[in-house]
């Protein structure tokens, strides 16, 4: 089992979340993420996150980013509210301008920009397990995998090979993914 979370919550307004139909509040979501600290201080947590929701205020979205930066998460795939056929939300008449909702993904962008690569330097110095899935199209002197929190990271080839396991000493972090070598290597070379 991998060290790796995905919850997630969709916007850290309660009002929103319930215009959503989602039937869980933000305490609820903070519970359910200090449970998984509390018993894995390491693990990775990745959410989803959605602005511009029909009726979304500015305070709303500010909870939103509140909540991301409280959290700390490693990872949140951002979107932009669209309406969808068939749904609910979609013939609402508090639809949110484009350029706002433009905007506002871009703040949250930055901001989980800067948590992931805040959770990407704790892994500086140490070595990881890493799950080797291919070779790294952009230099094929590399293998790219997973560790257990399941961070992207790349690591030079040298015999290895995609479904090999290979301890990494992480040299290099970057938001959303590490760069090492393996421990074999970096033996020599220290």
């Amino acid at each position: 089992v991998c060290e790796h979370f995905h919850v997630p919550f969709q916007s850290g307004d309660n009002e929103l979340l319930k215009a959503m139909a989602r039937g869980y509040s933000i305490d609820r979501y903070r519970r359910i993420v200090d449970q998984i600290r509390s018993r894995m201080p390491n693990a990775a947590i990745s959410a989803d996150a959605i602005v511009g929701f029909p009726g979304e205020s500015n305070a709303q979205f500010q909870r939103t980013l509140s909540l991301v930066a409280e959290i700390g998460f490693d990872l949140v795939n951002t979107a932009a509210y669209s309406p969808r056929p068939h749904t609910p939300a979609a013939n609402w008449p508090d639809q949110v301008e484009e350029a706002v909702k433009v905007e506002r993904l871009e703040e949250l962008n930055l901001l989980v920009r800067k948590t992931a690569l805040e959770c990407s330097n704790r892994y500086l110095g140490r070595s990881v397990e890493v799950l080797a899935e291919a070779i790294n199209p952009k230099d094929p002197q590399q293998l790219m995998g997973r560790t257990r929190t399941n961070r992207l990271t790349f690591f030079s080839a040298n015999g290895y090979q995609p479904g090999n396991t290979v301890p990494v000493k992480i040299e290099a972090a970057r938001a959303f993914s590490l760069t090492g070598i393996p421990m074999a290597e970096a033996a020599l070379v220290i």
